[in-house]
């Protein structure tokens, strides 16, 4: 991160600046006036500048104006000892990211420089929408996904993929065809669960004109509309038994007829089958074909749910935020910091199109560039909780997911709640570490025993 420029002819405003972000673990520099600046410009750049309006020589908003016209993406905070209507309104006219008027809260203001740097890091993150892979994942077991797909390119063996809804399921399918010797040839999608049982039959092998009643011209199915190609079935373990068994002959012997006629089809179809059930147990339950479950599972591909790849929720974040806004025709939305740690701790029970879904949802009705958490939706508050959170990352980013939620909830005193929370675990711990001896037990903490005695009273532990 470049660091963070301050400009102001008062000594003692640069002295507070120079404290606050020392304490607060951020680069930067300062300088008494705008031509100082202008010549560091020459040397680095810096992520987020603070300039005063009025200062000796070039005023604060001509300054706003030269860097707007260089370098539009860096945020620049104007402040003012002199704030009026026409000051404020010609600032944002000429670009600046926020108005401050002197005197501030120091607190207030690092907050907004924070906000300032998440648009910086945003907007070098920004990524063509079509420069991102047909499937996006970093995560291992993804990766194992992209190795099982690299394999299959020279084969034509029939694939099994199972998954939960959401997951992407279609989207290895094509890719396994996309990759595969069948690349130019046709790729046909089709959710058997979706499709009514008396209708079925017909979408995969077709009908002969007069086969039954609306039947009025010949219909090729999608068998034969996937010759040379790839027919991709999802959910297969809702297809009725009675046409299991037509689906295991086309697949034994290549060859059909079309419903209502006489004339056998042969095709040369590569099938890949997909299902968020374990096919398993329905053979057990007598729902599914044991003779068809091992004619699909020659290769079997697991697709892992979305909170078993948490990493890669950001990278995917960005890429549904950037197609929502290239649709929309409308600028590319960001999560801030908060919002991608508060969507790592979720379960997303319905996987990555309910993150698409979601990011859609933000493109539309958020506000501002940043989402923050207060701009999610309030059903998100309702989301399951992911159950393996504890063991991920550190217990500050435990902390941080844990107040997140207790934000998006609207919550009521938020701050004591977890300070007392806190507290509670730090003394009932020591507690036990000492075998309950108060006075062992502060001095471990570095706190007075009366400290230790009215706590424990107080947090009735």
């Amino acid at each position: 991160m470049n660091s963070v420029w301050i400009l102001d002819d008062d000594k003692s405003i640069r002295w507070v600046f120079e404290k606050a972000l020392a304490k607060a673990g951020l680069p930067f520099k300062t300088f008494s006036n705008t031509n100082e600046a202008i010549n560091q410009f020459n040397h680095d750049k810096p992520s987020v500048i603070l300039s005063d309006i009025r200062m000796p020589g070039e005023s604060g908003l001509i300054f706003l104006t030269k860097v707007k016209e260089k370098f539009p993406h860096i945020p620049i905070i104007i402040m003012t000892a002199y704030s009026d209507l026409d000051t404020a309104v010609a600032s944002f006219k000429k670009g600046a990211f926020e108005y401050i008027a002197k005197p501030f809260d120091i607190d207030k203001v690092l907050e907004v420089i924070h906000k300032a740097l998440d648009l910086t890091t945003a907007t070098s993150k920004e990524i063509e929408i079509d420069s991102y892979p047909d499937i996006i994942g970093q995560a291992q077991s993804m990766q194992e996904i992209f190795r099982i797909i690299g394999k299959l390119s020279q084969s034509n063996a029939t694939v099994l993929i199972n998954g939960e809804s959401g997951s992407g399921k279609e989207l290895v399918a094509h890719a396994i065809h996309k990759n595969s010797t069948r690349k130019d040839k046709p790729f046909i999608a089709i959710n058997t669960a979706a499709i009514p049982k008396d209708l079925l039959e017909a979408e995969l092998f077709g009908y002969e004109k007069g086969a039954f009643t609306g039947a009025n011209q010949r219909q090729l199915g999608r068998f034969e509309q996937a010759n040379e190609g790839t027919l991709f079935l999802d959910e297969i373990g809702d297809m009725p038994v009675e046409l299991q068994t037509r689906l295991l002959r086309v697949l034994n012997d290549g060859q059909f007829y079309r419903i209502g006629g006489q004339e056998l089809i042969k095709v040369k179809v590569r099938v890949i089958t997909a299902t968020h059930q374990n096919l398993q147990l329905l053979v057990k339950s007598g729902k599914f074909r044991d003779d068809l479950f091992h004619r699909l599972n020659v290769i079997r591909m697991n697709v892992p749910p979305l909170r078993e790849r948490i990493e890669d929720i950001q990278i995917l974040s960005q890429f549904f935020l950037a197609q929502s806004a290239k649709k929309l025709q409308t600028e590319v939305k960001v999560l801030s910091q908060d919002v991608i740690e508060f969507f790592k701790s979720l379960y997303w029970q319905g996987n990555v199109r309910q993150l698409e879904n979601v990011c859609h949802w933000l493109t539309v009705m958020s506000a501002g560039k940043i989402i923050q958490i207060s701009d999610l939706p309030a059903e998100l508050k309702d989301e399951p909780i992911h159950d393996t959170e504890i063991s991920h990352g550190s217990w500050r980013d435990q902390l941080k997911r844990e107040v997140s939620k207790s934000l998006i909830a609207g919550e009521a005193n938020i701050f004591e709640q977890f300070v007392n929370e806190i507290e509670k675990i730090l003394i009932m711990e020591a507690l036990k570490s000492t075998k309950n001896r108060k006075i062992d037990t502060a001095k471990a903490l570095g706190v007075g025993r009366n400290t230790i005695t009215r706590k424990i009273k107080e947090l009735k532990i």
